[in-house]
């Protein structure tokens, strides 16, 4: 493939310290071989569940530098199973963003900055070797590729895949064709597929969804989940090559992308 080219995986929400082991070994599997350029995760790369809750009875089992350790740990089997030159980003999810959200019921405003992983001892070392983009709505939260664009997501509703790649590629770089937005949030795994005006009028932009990577097996499942319907929840990633280049210069073949369940 010619140099202008990118190789990624993306994969979302291993919400550490409750990751599915057997989808992340799958991961590990799928990635031997393919020689990426770019891997990137779309966030909630911890859950965060009792020590940044605005809810005072959620069960906090366990401290954040436990599910920070728990993250590196991961993120550098991840690393070792990648090429020494692939370039490694981390977008943060709601989860990773509560833990720095500007609210004391969550993490009050003077231990904020000792809760930051990449200036926390013992962790910020595999932190800093990773590209971090904030949870922000519009261009400064996402990462693009091409045209590629990756965002972690903010509704979770069920056509919100479709409506935020309508929003987030106007937001990034105005009504540009040809674009595909990769996101994860809502747990529910997507292929490339094409938004659409009406039931017959399709546009030229494509969104998909790479699902998530945790709650998998036996009580590893977090405990404020109960609350949720995961019968579409599946572990999957997206693995895909695009174009680099000019922005909004290329055709529908200036990317490919495939949803591989795992």
């Amino acid at each position: 493939m010619a140099s202008n080219w990118a190789r990624f995986c993306a994969i979302s929400c291993t919400h550490c310290p409750y990751q599915s082991e057997v989808a992340i070994e799958k991961l590990l599997k799928e990635l031997k071989g393919r020689k990426l350029t770019h891997f990137i995760h779309l966030g909630d790369l911890v859950d965060a569940d009792g020590s940044a809750s605005v809810h005072a009875n959620d069960p906090s089992q366990h401290t954040l530098f436990e599910e920070f350790s728990v993250a590196v740990n991961m993120l550098k089997r991840i690393r070792k199973a990648l090429p020494a030159d692939c370039e490694l980003i981390l977008l943060d999810g709601n989860h990773d963003d509560n833990i720095q959200r500007a609210d004391t019921r969550r993490i009050p405003k003077d231990l904020r900055e000792l809760c930051n992983p990449r200036r926390m001892e013992g962790v910020k070392d595999e932190f800093k070797l990773w590209k971090h983009v904030p949870y922000r709505h519009g261009k400064v939260g996402t990462y693009r590729l091409g045209n590629i664009i990756f965002a972690h997501g903010f509704a979770a509703g069920t056509n919100s895949d479709e409506l935020e790649a309508i929003q987030l590629a106007n937001d990034c770089h105005g009504a540009l064709a040809n674009q595909l937005v990769i996101r994860g949030h809502t747990h529910r795994p997507i292929p490339p597929s094409q938004c659409k005006r009406s039931a017959k009028v399709k546009l030229p932009l494509w969104f998909a969804n790479a699902g998530y990577m945790a709650f998998g097996e036996g009580n590893s499942r977090a405990p404020y989940t109960y609350r949720f319907s995961i019968s579409e929840w599946k572990h999957g990633c997206i693995f895909g090559e695009t174009q680099l280049g000019r922005v909004g210069r290329m055709g529908r073949n200036s990317w490919k992308a495939e949803l591989v369940l795992l």
